[in-house]
């Protein structure tokens, strides 16, 4: 692919050195400036596209219909739609940063981009049919601004319409809404009424009936009726103050009143006021979705559970849309239709069985290398002269936080004197998408800290302050590693820039020390076993290896101050007591091989490959097993002459009296005999010893001879 970068200083807007941003721009083929890009610039751009034969285009320029001209430009060019990307070196650079800072931000952004761009995933799409069945819950209006487009079906939920108009062409139901199940496409809707489908609309209890208990369209009693002579009015007997219950099955709902379990929202279920935009979103989807596909699933290295023994369940606890469900007990189920792409899911799985397709962990780990500059040498400006002094390495969501971040940019225009830290922003589709690999990566690479900046109480996903356990957890982390707090979550008010300026400014000029850890020369695999012959299953930058691989690299240049790093929650130390038995329950269970049995009697763990699921604790037949939270230097390889297993509790093996090969441990074999030794008592009457001392394989041989015999 053949890059080139564009820099423009919006007609001298921006306060930026544009010859000192092309000369630190790297690995793209031209680096071009101008001082009107998107007008005057427009044809000296046309002969450096041709000149060079450009396919991808990097631009400097936050605003719409400066990139509408440069994409136009492209198109002309016969270039790919998206051919043509944009770095905002105005809005949250240069118009709250000085010159010398917002020019050496000017040229990591487009290194960053231009480092992201060669890991960009090919577009992928899923799709899920579904029907025209609308169920609006109490709101007629909802109702009769969809008859036309959807097959409505309206529930009165207990109130009265009977001066409702407009409705004659939906399904009207009774009763009140008891529960909701299913998701886009396969809703079911449990109501309760005390009015059968046997009712005639006679109204002979709509007069008779205590006043305001009972409703005239549709008939329907209230739950705190009392009973009497009138519900004998009834000519069809359709009263039933006991209640009955029905279900109804539709593809969409709209219910203003109710509430989602789901924290985040589902397709197709709406909650809260009905708007234009409510009823634009169900018409666009009546009859099937086709959307782009947000995850990439390997599941044969989930760790959710195994033999109906329940495992790891952070992806189902973590999703705010409700597209992660467990059919059964040890398993989970994606509904990647239902996904929107806020990555909380990827996050928080340990093992990378569900990781973002874009932008990928690789993606966001080469992106934060490119933004970090070793400034003893290589950096446009050193530290100190007046460049970026203190590297601070921000993972910004997409949603609102990064529109507030660019309207306190406009702000600054306005006041001249609102100015921040100049943070280094890594875009990310929600703060859900943030996990302590990402964060520890960070560090890793020479980052002197990290901010989250992310919407605070209008996620859109996950609420008020959604990553404040994140950051506790990763500052203990970072304290035990003997770097002390190195990170922050921050949401940026609208019309309020002052408070996230001086949280910020407090963060970063106040709270971050020089990190002792280099930048500008560290490339992540993403992986823990790089150098073993036989590497774990797990994909590249899942969490528990990228994470560890950052850990390794940090412990390179600090000093701990604790051997076992807490804070981190995919690593876990197993202890096992004297109840073990040494069933091969928990082998068989663990996901990633991270505990054998020898033949020798020893139960082994790996710490370095444990995930932390808790299979093993949960499957333990004999509860022998507890795990505990954090990292133990002290376990991992490096730190013991390069052994990864460490044994955890040692127990005597019992050898077939036959065969001679051990089979099961002493322990066992005892408790078995002692459960059921009466039950076979006289199987093998001719055999010296108990029926429990020979292997299985020598078991079927000496009772197959006894039967023999008879």
């Amino acid at each position: 692919m053949d890059t080139g970068a564009f820099v423009c200083s919006c007609g001298g807007s921006c306060d930026i050195d544009l010859e000192a941003v092309r000369d630190g721009v790297e690995g793209v083929d031209v680096v071009a400036s101008s001082e009107l890009l998107c007008q005057d610039g427009l044809a000296g751009m046309s002969q450096v596209i041709e000149e060079y034969d450009l396919d991808q285009l990097i631009a400097t320029t936050p605003e719409p219909s400066c990139q509408d001209r440069i994409r136009g430009l492209a198109d002309e060019h016969g270039l790919h739609p998206e051919a043509s990307v944009f770095v905002d070196h105005r809005e949250t650079n240069a118009w709250v940063h000085d010159e010398a800072a917002a020019t050496d931000k000017t040229a990591r952004l487009i290194n960053a981009k231009q480092a992201g761009l060669r890991e960009e995933a090919p577009s992928r799409s899923v799709s899920k049919d579904a029907g025209n069945r609308v169920a609006v819950v109490g709101d007629p209006g909802a109702a009769r601004s969809l008859t036309d487009d959807a097959e409505v079906t309206f529930i009165a939920d207990g109130r009265e319409f009977a001066d409702a108009e407009g409705l004659g062409d939906v399904t009207m139901e009774r009763g009140r809404v008891v529960d909701i199940e299913g998701s886009y496409g396969e809703y079911e809707l449990t109501l309760r009424a005390r009015v059968t489908d046997d009712c005639i609309d006679c109204m002979d209890c709509v007069r008779e009936g205590p006043d305001g208990m009972v409703t005239e369209f549709p008939v329907d009693i209230h739950p705190d009726a009392p009973d009497g002579e009138w519900t004998d009015t009834c000519p069809t007997d359709a009263i039933d103050l006991d209640g009955v219950t029905r279900t109804v099955e539709v593809d969409q709902v709209i219910y203003p009143g109710g509430r989602d379990d789901a924290r985040g929202g589902r397709l197709g279920f709406y909650t809260g006021p009905v708007d234009a935009g409510t009823i634009a979103a169900v018409e666009s989807q009546l009859g099937g979705i086709e959307k782009p596909q947000f995850l990439d699933l390997e599941m044969d290295v989930c760790a959710a559970g195994a033999s109906s023994q329940e495992g790891c369940t952070a992806c189902v606890d973590a999703c705010p849309h409700g597209a992660v469900d467990r059919p059964t007990i040890d398993s989970v189920e994606f509904d990647e239709t239902a996904c929107e792409n806020c990555g909380a899911c990827t996050s928080a799985c340990p093992t990378g069985a569900t990781q973002l397709r874009e932008p990928s962990n690789r993606r966001l780990a080469r992106e934060v290398e490119a933004l970090l500059e070793d400034d003893t040498d290589g950096g446009l400006l050193s530290r100190g002269d007046g460049g970026i002094d203190t590297q601070v390495i921000a993972f910004v969501c997409s949603e609102y936080a990064a529109e507030r971040l660019r309207a306190h940019g406009r702000k600054a225009v306005r006041s001249g004197d609102l100015d921040y830290p100049p943070i280094l922003p890594v875009q990310v589709n929600c703060t859900d998408t943030v996990g302590e690999a990402h964060v520890m990566h960070a560090l890793a690479a020479g980052a002197d800290g990290v901010a989250i900046v992310g919407c605070g109480g209008s996620c859109l996903h996950s609420g008020p302050d959604p990553k404040q356990d994140l950051v506790d957890r990763l500052n203990r982390a970072t304290t035990d590693l003997g770097l002390g707090d190195r990170v922050g979550f921050f949401a940026p008010e609208a019309g309020n820039p002052a408070a996230f300026v001086e949280s910020l400014s407090g963060f970063v000029e106040f709270g971050l020390d020089e990190t002792p850890i280099p930048a500008g020369d560290y490339e992540a695999t993403g992986r823990s076993d790089a150098d073993r012959e036989e590497p774990r299953p797990n994909p590249d930058f899942d969490s528990h290896g990228w994470t560890l691989e950052s850990v390794r690299t940090i412990l390179d240049h600090v000093e701990p101050e604790r051997e076992v790093i807490r804070g981190l929650k995919d690593f876990g130390v197993m202890e096992v007591n004297d109840a073990c038995t040494l069933t091969p329950t928990c082998t068989n269970l663990c996901p990633t091989d991270a505990i054998q049995r020898t033949g020798e009697g020893e139960l082994a763990f790996n710490h370095a490959d444990c995930v932390n699921c808790g299979l093993c604790e949960e499957g333990c037949p004999e509860t022998a097993i507890t795990m505990h939270d954090g990292l133990d230097l002290s376990l991992l390889p490096e730190n013991r002459g390069g052994e990864a297993w460490v044994t955890v509790h040692e127990g005597d093996m019992l050898e077939c009296v036959r065969c001679g090969k051990p089979f099961t441990s002493v322990a066992s074999a005892d408790k078995i005999e002692e459960e059921v030794g009466s039950q076979v008592e006289g199987l093998a009457p001719d055999s010296e010893h108990s029926v429990f001392e020979y292997c299985s394989d020598c078991r079927s041989r000496l009772l197959f001879d006894q039967g023999e015999k008879r």
